[in-house]
């Protein structure tokens, strides 16, 4: 059964975030607010984690997972940033953005697009998530928490507790936090191409 933690939307308790960390460490999955909709979310380490994610979702070898930061400095560490690059991501983050870039060598292969050698990189803008970064002091390995069959994520913690309850390890419930994924920005490519419109607004990129 997954761990419920009804966390207050403003003012994360610390005790409570310090259990969904200590989850995480010790191999856990957990389901958590962001700025855009809820998330699924493991350790970048944790290979059990993502492929838990990939059956949950029924997600392709073509999926591009998200590693979602604490801050710029630590995104910097994950992927590469040409000067244009760094210019626009700065200025859209934190926020509902997802931005599709070339990796480092700090991100392990399996996390990788098998053929572009990209990955899916963003700094949320939600006192929870950031509150679970912090402690944490890692990213996370992300994805939506968009069901199979299914047109929008889910919103609600206690629903999402109720229909995962046999795949999670915790639910961080903290209030509804919309239905819209990020706006995700492919810029491996050489330009800024918007492939996904979401919460994030897409005029800066098109």
């Amino acid at each position: 059964m997954a761990r419920y933690l009804d966390v207050h939307p403003q003012d994360p308790q610390p005790r409570l975030i310090r259990q969904a960390a200590d989850l995480i460490r010790d191999g856990g999955l957990i389901a958590y607010p962001t700025d855009s909709c809820f998330a699924l979310g493991c350790r970048l380490g944790n290979p059990d984690g993502k492929e838990r994610i990939t059956r949950i979702r029924h997600l392709d070898a073509k999926h591009h997972f998200t590693l979602v930061c604490r801050d710029f400095a630590q995104l910097g560490q994950l992927v590469q940033l040409d000067n244009w690059m760094f210019r626009a991501v700065k200025a859209a983050t934190p926020g509902s953005y997802t931005f599709i870039l070339p990796a480092t060598s700090e991100v392990p292969r399996r996390l990788l697009h098998p053929k572009k050698r990209t990955v899916g990189v963003r700094i949320v803008d939600h006192p929870v998530a950031s509150a679970l970064l912090e402690e944490l002091g890692e990213p996370l390995l992300s994805s939506t928490l968009l069901l199979p069959d299914h047109d929008e994520p889910r919103t609600d913690g206690w629903q999402i507790k109720e229909e995962l309850d046999h795949v999670l390890d915790a639910v961080i419930d903290s209030g509804e936090c919309g239905l819209e994924p990020t706006t995700v920005v492919d810029m491996s490519g050489g330009a800024a191409e918007v492939v996904r419109v979401g919460a994030g607004d897409p005029t800066p990129f098109q």
